[in-house]
């Protein structure tokens, strides 16, 4: 999993949806006609889908989603038109149709949330948005079938926080050490290792009102 920050352009860039392990696919970098495309709670819910479980079809992404699969196949098609999936002919059988994402990760720029175009001002922040409550349902359902994991894993997680007092720039250097921490971690265990599971890393930081 990976969350990257940088700045180019002057622009704060980050990666808000989290990476897959296919390196060799490309991440793409989110611009106003894209994000207006991707920003539907069920698309971008397709997509990760894609991303973290594999090429899929329509019927099978319904099903694991609790949406029919008229809603999904017609998400889906959005999605193909915005070049976020696409087909994947090698997993067919029949005339079952299976989609494959085409990006490990997505970087979103800052600069969308000024935009002069309001419905893409508004797109970028519902997309902000889903993304916060995708990483909080991610945890919740974590907590929820904790019991259904091995002790081991039951002592191996963490939900933790930190109140600093910090300037901006100490803030984003904070950030970007944390992230090339966790960067530091993507190869230490291969997929293949016993004991080995996908393991979400969410790492927030924001100023708060003390008033």
């Amino acid at each position: 999993m990976t969350y990257k920050e940088t700045v180019a352009k002057g622009a704060l860039q980050r990666y808000l949806c989290i990476m897959s392990e296919a390196e060799e696919t490309p991440v793409r970098q989110l611009d106003a006609r894209s994000l207006r495309g991707l920003a539907h709670p069920l698309r971008m819910q397709l997509l990760d889908a894609l991303r973290f479980g594999g090429p899929a079809t329509a019927s099978q992404l319904a099903q694991k989603l609790g949406e029919s699969s008229g809603a999904t196949s017609y998400h889906l098609r959005q999605l193909a038109e915005y070049g976020f999936v696409e087909d994947a002919p090698e997993h067919g059988k029949g005339r079952e149709r299976w989609w494959k994402a085409v990006h490990s990760g997505l970087r979103f720029d800052d600069s969308l949330l000024a935009d002069s175009d309001p419905a893409v001002r508004g797109a970028a922040d519902m997309y902000l948005h889903e993304v916060a409550t995708t990483q909080t349902r991610a945890l919740s359902t974590w907590l929820g079938n904790r019991d259904a994991w091995t002790e081991e894993w039951s002592r191996s997680w963490d939900m933790s926080s930190a109140t600093l007092s910090l300037t901006p720039e100490l803030t984003r250097e904070l950030v970007e050490k944390m992230h090339a921490l966790v960067e530091t971690y993507r190869d230490r265990a291969a997929g293949d290792s016993p004991g080995t599971e996908q393991v979400r890393i969410h790492t927030h930081a924001f100023p708060l009102r003390t008033d």
